[in-house]
């Protein structure tokens, strides 16, 4: 490597270019003259290369659209007395890569998060205080449901999602969820078409007393055009969704979404093949991104504005390697970047039925939902069980590859053979599964830092997971494949295979790529890297956006709430922090 280039200073330099880091300078760009330069890593992405890349091998089998583990990846241990060893295959989560990030190749799903998860340690305090788990680190946002609710809003306006309200302004709306927060406004369009297994679920479930309500989803249900102008069609329902970039442009992704209005704008410029190694600072303030660009040259960009929008684990390693705040400690319970490591607590109810069910047709939210067993809801003294999670039945499509193999239990001896073949070729169209995703417990021991041993293409040190499944997640999944059975059952299915989360957290199979924490929001520097605005405590012109900002996880997918929380942060940054340049808390 030689001298590092210094360039010309910019007001906003991004780091990221996924829909946090699109969407900040769109906000930007729009509302301000300020000029901005995001720093993308991956190649450029857009809509038209989607339609000649339907093959289900290169990117549901092979994941042609995911980080490339041989340049970067994480190591992971149980516990701090462990050695980690690198994750070498893609397992328990997929980081996406290019321009709109994991954004691209998402299923869409939206859900708004649990009134109570804002203020998470407070209310399970309040509510199950002398029934803790031991290390629960649950703690508060720093913020409420009622101050994110309109931003919610503008994040589903944004994105075209699609569902049935079930609490509209305080009242409860038949067909809806109604264990949801008080929303203001309806969805702006309508929940898809359902297919017949979806139906089946749904009425299986009002048959037993429950409350299934159509997943909210950002495949857009029907034509339509968001408050900013920018239009799309509505769903095909191909199936081609989850680790595909949508080919008609009716799921909501950054680069259909965003880009469009970013593309002319004068003061603003994407640069890909960027890879941001350090954030410098000085007197208390964030200086520039230094980054190897895509022809190998070490580059540094000085701005007035420092935002860190890329994944969870980079994030949080990026403020790790520039030596930005104190790293925490499990052992003292001290420091704050790495603190509240949590992921996705999932299970799976295999089942089968009699009948085809069309199951190469859907789309990536296409179903219902039922939330009867989430949160509180859940609560069982016995079980040790305090908080569950949603189960719901979606048909998302299912290509020939990834999906075949799966046979009732007893149908053939082996699982391989002629016989194998024929019965995994009878079924394969008469076979679904119930998932289940429960919010996780960010505990004193799972926490991230910056491994010792294994480093990067570039020499830097991989970023280190140390986390494991406690009697807590256990207990939601034990829970999970008891009702999911029954409700399979209810359904006239023959349940097969299940699974929980096991003795031990494993990397070996995909668990959601919803990692959140190491670079927390909150309401004390003392516990939180940011401050509810997304603001950093101590470098007052350094923001932080996407999954890396939640103080712990809940049962619904990210997304929408890392969208609401960014436009909360884009608010305060350009009519607050830009006026009066200091701590916004």
């Amino acid at each position: 490597m030689g001298r590092m280039k210094r360039l010309k200073p910019v007001d906003v330099v991004i780091a990221g270019g996924g829909w946090t880091g699109l969407l900040l300078a769109k906000e930007i760009t729009h509302r301000t003259p300020l000029s901005v330069v995001v720093l993308e890593r991956g190649q450029p992405r857009k809509s038209s290369d989607y339609a000649t890349g339907m093959d289900e091998l290169d990117y549901t089998v092979r994941l042609r659209m995911m980080q490339n583990l041989a340049d970067e990846t994480l190591t992971h241990r149980h516990n701090a007395k462990a050695s980690a060893v690198p994750v070498r295959q893609y397992g328990s989560f997929q980081p996406g890569t290019g321009t709109g990030g994991a954004g691209e190749h998402w299923g869409g799903l939206s859900f708004r998060f649990p009134t109570e998860t804002f203020r998470l340690g407070s209310h399970i305090h309040e509510k199950h205080g002398d029934r803790l788990p031991p290390n629960v680190q649950a703690q508060d946002w720093g913020l409420t449901y009622d101050e994110i609710e309109p931003n919610y809003y503008r994040a589903e306006q944004l994105m075209g999602v699609g569902g049935k309200a079930g609490n509209l302004k305080g009242v409860k709306v038949p067909g809806g969820n109604p264990f949801e927060g008080p929303r203001q406004h309806e969805y702006p369009l309508p929940p898809h078409k359902q297919t017949y297994l979806t139906e089946l679920f749904r009425k299986s479930c009002v048959d037993m007393g429950l409350h299934p309500y159509p997943v909210p989803t950002a495949t857009a249900s029907q034509a339509y055009k968001n408050p900013d102008g920018v239009q799309r069609a509505g769903c095909m329902y191909c199936g081609y969704c989850t680790r595909f970039g949508c080919m008609v442009g009716a799921k909501a992704q950054p680069t259909n979404t965003l880009l469009p209005l970013l593309v002319y704008q004068k003061n603003f410029e994407l640069r890909n093949g960027c890879q941001v190694r350090r954030l410098v600072q000085s007197g208390g303030k964030a200086e520039a991104l230094q980054y190897i660009d895509a022809s190998g040259e070490e580059v540094e960009q000085p701005a007035g504005l420092v935002i860190l929008s890329s994944w969870t684990l980079n994030n949080t390693r990026l403020l790790l390697m520039s030596k930005i705040g104190e790293a925490y400690d499990p052992a003292t319970g001290k420091g704050t970047v790495g603190r509240n490591l949590t992921h996705q607590v999932s299970a799976n109810i295999r089942f089968f039925l009699e009948k085809p069910l069309n199951n190469f047709m859907g789309a990536g939210g296409l179903g219902y939902c039922i939330d009867d067993y989430d949160a509180d809801n859940a609560f069982d003294a016995k079980a040790g069980l305090l908080r569950g999670g949603a189960l719901r039945m979606t048909s998302t499509g299912e290509g020939p590859l990834a999906s075949f193999g799966h046979v009732p239990p007893g149908e053939v001896e082996a699982e391989w053979g002629a016989e194998w073949k024929k019965a995994a070729l009878k079924w394969w169209d008469k076979s679904a599964a119930i998932s289940f995703e429960g919010g996780h417990f960010p505990y004193r021991q799972n926490y991230l830092d910056l491994d010792p041993t294994y480093a990067d293409k570039f020499g830097d040190p991989l970023i280190r997971l140390t986390l494991d499944w406690t009697d807590h997640e256990r207990a939601q999944t034990d829970m999970a494949v008891k009702r999911g059975s029954e409700i399979a059952r209810a359904m006239g299915g023959k349940v097969g295979a299940t699974r929980g989360v096991g003795a031990r957290y494993s990397v070996t199979y995909y668990q959601s790529t919803h990692i959140q924490g190491g670079t927390i929001v909150g309401g004390s520097p003392e516990t939180s890297v940011l401050n509810s605005y997304g603001q950093h405590w101590q470098l007052p012109n350094l923001f932080m956006t996407g999954g890396s900002t939640f103080p712990e996880s809940a049962s619904g997918n990210p997304t929408l709430t890392i969208i609401a929380m960014t436009y909360r942060t884009a608010d305060a940054l350009i009519d607050r922090y830009l006026k009066h340049q200091g701590s916004l808390a």
